[in-house]
């Protein structure tokens, strides 16, 4: 008896602190990219909440490549704990030439295991609503320990990392506050998305994965295309 040819998955791999995480709770932005992509690819969240550039620069290859399955595309979603004010919150503190670079090495990481500069894509923190911030951290007895101007800084070294090392950006701290909107509709305490904010990334990022995916074909066929009576003659071909 001949050998099955599995069916390969590819894959989206979401790689971030906990932004990524959190975007496979309901209404999250992954759940939405996720959907979008239904029996054409795996969309696989590697959020790790609280984590920062420097130490997911040293993780990155204890969990990428996940399988042998082709990637068809990788978010970088970091910035809102490098940006932590150093003499208020060090753990999670990185320098911003260090954040850059850091940045720069995750490309070049995947780049040698074969992920090509175009299928990776960076996301820049979101602006920060200090006020609504500074009640998460008063309740947890420290002070404010982010500034929605230093987050700006992150961002604007996240563009321009990205365009020396040839990836993509969606710059999330500009379009939120464009026009001199009100960004804290996007958040859901000062930090961290609202539903209304998962909306929005998805929305800008389907932007930019939508012609990488394009051609990704539908995986098994379609129940009415399957032949009733010879089920197989469908269902095992290539």
């Amino acid at each position: 008896m001949s050998t099955l040819k599995k069916v390969v998955w590819p894959q989206i791999i979401l790689f971030g602190d906990s932004i990524t995480q959190f975007a496979f709770q309901a209404n999250g932005w992954g759940c939405e990219i996720s959907h979008k992509l239904e029996r054409k690819c795996d969309v696989v969240n590697r959020g790790l909440s609280g984590y920062n550039t420097r130490w997911a620069k040293i993780v990155l290859p204890r969990i990428v490549p996940i399988s042998d399955a082709p990637i068809a595309a990788v978010t970088v979603f970091f910035g809102a704990n490098d940006c932590a004010l150093e003499d208020k919150n060090p753990a999670q503190h990185v320098h911003l030439q260090e954040f850059s670079e850091n940045l720069k090495d995750i490309v070049r990481y995947l780049v040698s295991i074969g992920v090509s500069s175009d299928k990776i894509i960076f996301i820049t923190p979101p602006p920060l609503q200090e006020s609504a911030w500074e009640k998460e951290c008063l309740l947890k007895g420290s002070a404010l320990n982010r500034l929605n101007s230093v987050a700006g800084q992150y961002a604007q070294a996240c563009v321009q990392a990205a365009g020396q090392s040839g990836v993509d950006v969606l710059d999330l701290w500009t379009l939120m506050q464009k026009d001199g909107q009100d960004f804290s509709v996007y958040l859901s305490d000062g930090l961290h998305l609202s539903n209304k904010g998962n909306q929005f990334v998805a929305e800008h990022l389907w932007t930019l994965l939508e012609r990488r995916v394009a051609d990704l074909p539908f995986i098994l066929p379609y129940w009415g295309d399957v032949d009733p009576k010879c089920p197989e003659s469908s269902l095992l071909c290539d």
